[in-house]
């Protein structure tokens, strides 16, 4: 990795890290369910969707990746804490709350990615 490289990946991380810390540092449970991490989650997969489109439709340089996609996207969204709320759910006997919670973010992150992308491509199509 050269040098310009690690400063857009840097830059995309600490701007992803630093907003979800923003949305997660005040726990919002809906229920038992957490909320926080699911919507760090589905925010950072609508972002991915998008990118990938305009990224594809300008054909911009790999650096945009590490910066938007590797970086931001990968250091919003979270798959550690999303496991880490389904761990606590199981060993709590949350069980309706777990599989919602797996569901939810699964689902819900792919139907966000699918929905940036639909909605980038039809904003650029027009």
């Amino acid at each position: 990795m050269k040098g310009l490289e690690f400063v857009f990946l840097a830059a995309g991380s600490v701007l992803g890290a630093f907003l979800r810390y923003k949305v997660t540092e005040s726990p919002l449970i809906f229920n038992t369910l957490p909320l926080n991490v699911l919507i760090v989650n589905v925010i950072g997969a609508f972002i991915l969707g998008i990118f990938i489109v305009v990224s594809e439709q300008w054909n911009l340089d790999g650096r945009y990746s590490l910066f938007a996609a590797i970086g931001f996207c990968g250091s919003l969204t979270t798959m550690s804490s999303f496991a880490l709320d389904s761990s606590n759910l199981l060993e709590n006997s949350h069980y309706g709350t777990l599989a919602i919670n797996i569901v939810a973010n699964i689902g819900l992150s792919i139907g966000a990615l699918i929905g940036g992308k639909s909605l980038m491509s039809a904003i650029i199509s027009n």
